[in-house]
């Protein structure tokens, strides 16, 4: 047993900062913890003094065990919580000064769940389109053109497109999902987990499409994933995330040739192998 103990466009364009995308000032994110009738309440520190640099057309790999605080890092940076303390800087300017329409034009999610983040009672057309509406672009007829240049972009073959999200595959769902988070040609994609609900062999598909299509729209993605194989594939830089915090960050052939950290060496050992008579990693992390 291995035992770890921790070490002390035609959308308003919005000014930049150089070639950093992304970034993320002193971030912390708490929240009011109940204690019961006769305590007083408490609180939880989720995210907790978190600072990460994004450049243009990189790729970040976020990474870390489930209820680390990755996916309330991606609320805040996509304004849907708000920081306790700190700032989230897109393309130079704090978040909060940033209208909403305008942001949701440079940055875009790519939800874990497909299914459940598509609207079941549109048709894959009209939930690709609903964004261009909002944003007044182009007539109906540029935006059904759009439209369909962006699902087939995806992989989605016209038959598909008159029909709604319940007749689609899982990995039809997500191709979905991508087209409607790039129809407004965005700058940033932040990935929550875009796999994992996913078969394996559908995986790889989506990931390679994500690849094509970051070389293509030069796209800057904020990747986060508990899936180390995925990571490895996709991205240039890695933060690994525990507790709320970024313990160890890096280029990729850093973290996965020569982690520093205990918590990290732990997460790459805990990694299943294919090859027969390993067994299962025996990994202990004290907290």
């Amino acid at each position: 047993m291995t035992t770890i103990t921790e070490p002390s466009r035609t959308l308003p364009h919005i000014a930049g900062n150089g070639d950093i995308a992304l970034e993320l000032c002193a971030l912390s994110r708490s929240f009011r913890l109940n204690r019961g009738l006769f305590k007083a309440p408490g609180e939880i520190l989720a995210v907790d003094n978190v600072s990460l640099r994004i450049r243009r057309g990189e790729t970040l790999g976020l990474v870390g065990e489930s209820g680390c605080g990755k996916s309330t890092l991606a609320k805040m940076l996509l304004g849907l919580l708000v920081p306790t303390a700190g700032n989230v800087l897109i393309e130079g300017r704090e978040i909060n000064t940033v209208d909403r329409r305008e942001m949701s034009a440079h940055i875009q999610p790519i939800f874990q769940d497909p299914y459940s983040s598509l609207n079941p009672r549109r048709t894959v057309s009209d939930v690709v389109e609903v964004a261009l509406r909002l944003h007044n672009i182009g007539t109906p007829a540029e935006r059904k053109k759009q439209v369909r240049d962006m699902l087939e972009r995806v992989g989605m073959p016209s038959r598909t497109h008159s029909q709604y999200p319940g007749q689609l595959s899982g990995g039809q769902r997500q191709r979905v999902a991508i087209a409607r988070a790039l129809i407004l040609r965005p700058d940033i994609l932040i990935c929550d987990e875009p796999t994992s609900a996913l078969d394996v062999s559908v995986q790889a598909q989506i990931l390679n499409l994500l690849l094509a299509l970051k070389q293509e729209f030069g796209l800057t993605y904020l990747f986060i994933s508990h899936n180390l194989s995925v990571v490895e594939h996709l991205v240039d830089h890695v933060a690994v995330m525990r507790k709320g915090r970024i313990v160890e960050q890096g280029t990729r052939e850093q973290i996965f040739s020569q982690p520093r950290h205990p918590y990290t060496q732990a997460l790459l050992a805990s990694v299943l192998t294919p090859e027969p008579g390993l067994g299962i990693p025996d990994i202990t992390i004290i907290p």
